[in-house]
């Protein structure tokens, strides 16, 4: 982890938030290499979300909601944490976790617990004394189910539907830590299913190996997933299991596949007064539809992505993403950058490249280190102009895996790289 974290500063994919000054715990930003293997990672699963399914569609919901929505959705009453804070070093822990009355980093005396909720609060309003109290979302599904109806009315789509949102989300964590595996702000990517109640079993266990699958496919090491079941049950869930990442050095937990049956839906049209039930079209029965929850970390995908596909080999350090998550696709020298001529048919190159493929420049030292430098970034493959381009226009390609080079034309390198990347 503390090499993942390095090579992360070092290479520009995400930074400490505020650094400058002194940082703020449970914060961070992704810098322009993490914020295109995140964009990546997003597009792929908006996809396969989107294109790859039939019935469904995505939404883009508010941040900031109704506060009667957390009321409905159990959050201010359940949301809730008892802690213990360190009379001494004023360090908080969470209750359950403690054993004795002792502060496990200083053995100062603990205070009684004191109950805490997660819920980030805010107001809106211009005026003081007169704002509103609200909150920033503790998860971003309850969006979905807000707009549920008026996506059923607006698309006609029929159950079974999906809606799905990639969206932040904000939790005042007790105890933020472990990089990027728990934080204050974070963005999770959700599928809501909407079926008949009659239907729950099934659609439960599709979209249990549906989304294991799809983890799978983007994985190095797809070995190192599995599930984990949940015993003890969140307050609307009659199952649950979490996908994980077992070869994790932190916590484990990437995404929870949920049975939420009906909870969400009766909850909110008790609230709201609003009559969110389904009438089947074919069978006029009238039914609150259940739901199976998929919702993961994106935060914790990318981490675990860049944790699987470390390696040392050697003297080199490789990131073997899969290419589809890499931020550069492929990268671009001259030979030797005081060469005019390799220069300007690199530069060429380079520019051709670059309207199918994010492409990177390097010109810096020699080629090998330009190499390794690619490969700790997870560039799947490598571009050399040399002499003999000149002449027999063709490049040298060096492939990030198995650095096994090979001499392609000029004129083929786009079909070239589209075969081998898979796009």
């Amino acid at each position: 982890m503390e090499k993942i974290v390095s090579l992360c500063k070092r290479r520009g994919f995400v930074y400490p938030g505020s650094e400058i000054y002194g940082g703020l715990q449970g914060f961070y930003d992704f810098g322009p290499l993490g914020v295109e293997m995140k964009n990546n990672l997003k597009r792929l699963w908006w996809d396969w979300m989107t294109k790859e399914h039939d019935n469904i569609v995505g939404i883009d919901g508010a941040i900031i909601t109704n506060p009667k929505v957390w009321e409905a959705s159990g959050h201010v009453k359940s949301f809730v944490d008892p802690l213990v804070e360190c009379k001494k070093c004023h360090h908080r822990f969470k209750a359950d976790d403690m054993e004795g009355d002792k502060c496990p980093d200083c053995k100062g005396q603990l205070t009684e617990p004191k109950v805490f909720n997660i819920l980030v609060p805010t107001q809106l309003g211009v005026v003081e004394g007169e704002k509103t109290s609200a909150y920033l979302r503790g998860e971003a599904c309850q969006t979905i189910y807000l707009d549920y109806k008026n996506v059923s009315d607006t698309t006609r789509l029929k159950i079974p539907f999906g809606i799905c949102q990639i969206g932040k989300a904000f939790r005042n964590e007790v105890t933020p830590g472990n990089f990027l595996f728990r934080q204050r702000e974070f963005e999770q990517w959700d599928l809501q299913w909407f079926c008949h109640p009659d239907e729950m079993e099934k659609s439960f266990e599709y979209w249990k190996e549906e989304r294991m699958n799809w983890y799978k496919s983007i994985f190095t090491h797809p070995e190192n997933l599995g599930f984990y079941k949940h015993e003890k049950l969140a307050h609307y869930a009659k199952r649950a299991f979490d996908i994980e990442y077992t070869a994790s050095p932190v916590g484990k937990e990437m995404e929870g596949i949920h049975w939420r049956g009906d909870w969400d839906l009766s909850g909110h049209s008790k609230y709201s007064g609003q009559d969110l039930s389904y009438t089947d079209p074919e069978t006029n029965q009238k039914f609150i539809p259940n739901i199976v929850e998929t919702s993961g970390g994106v935060d914790r995908a990318f981490l675990f992505l860049l944790l699987d596909a470390y390696a040392e080999e050697g003297e080199r350090v490789v990131l073997k993403l899969n290419p589809k998550i890499a931020p550069y696709k492929v990268a671009v020298f001259p030979l030797l950058k005081n060469k005019p001529q390799l220069v300007e048919l690199a530069r060429k190159i380079y520019g051709d490249l670059r309207k199918d493929f994010a492409t990177a420049w390097d010109d810096r030292g020699n080629v090998g280190k330009r190499y390794y430098a690619q490969d700790e970034i997870g560039t799947p493959f490598c571009v050399t102009v040399d002499f003999d381009s000149l002449e027999d226009k063709a490049v040298t390609v060096r492939d990030r895996d198995t650095m096994k080079q090979e001499r392609v034309k000029i004129d083929e390198i786009k079909n070239y790289l589209e075969n081998k990347l898979g796009l």
